[in-house]
């Protein structure tokens, strides 16, 4: 995103957000991705705080925490390189592991 800034007449440091809000193309996408990133914490984050209290950190919940993760470095590349379908896909395999772990935290 800072490179996209810098290449529409530098990085605005008094008014990112409004230069931010201008970026076309790759500059808007990676913009999308970032606040996408902080998006998905609202059921990443409660998920490992879950799975933590309820002292579930088996095998599983770790093998899902990492697949999260992975596919949400994924999603950033795709969505930089515009590949919606696959990055759709990254998406929902990335918020599947959130709910996973939480099912898998619950006592049974």
């Amino acid at each position: 995103m800072a490179i996209a800034m810098n290449k529409a007449g530098g990085y605005d440091n008094r008014h990112p957000r409004t230069q931010q809000a201008g970026l076309t193309g790759f500059g808007a996408r990676a913009l999308a991705a970032h606040q996408n990133a902080f998006e998905s914490l609202i059921v990443f984050a409660p998920a490992v705080i879950v799975a933590l209290v309820t002292d579930s950190t088996s095998a599983t919940i770790q093998y899902l925490a990492l697949t999260h993760v992975g596919a949400r470095v994924v999603y950033h590349v795709l969505y930089l390189l515009d590949i919606d379908k696959l990055r759709s896909l990254s998406w929902t395999v990335a918020i599947g592991c959130s709910f996973a772990i939480i099912w898998h935290s619950m006592p049974m």
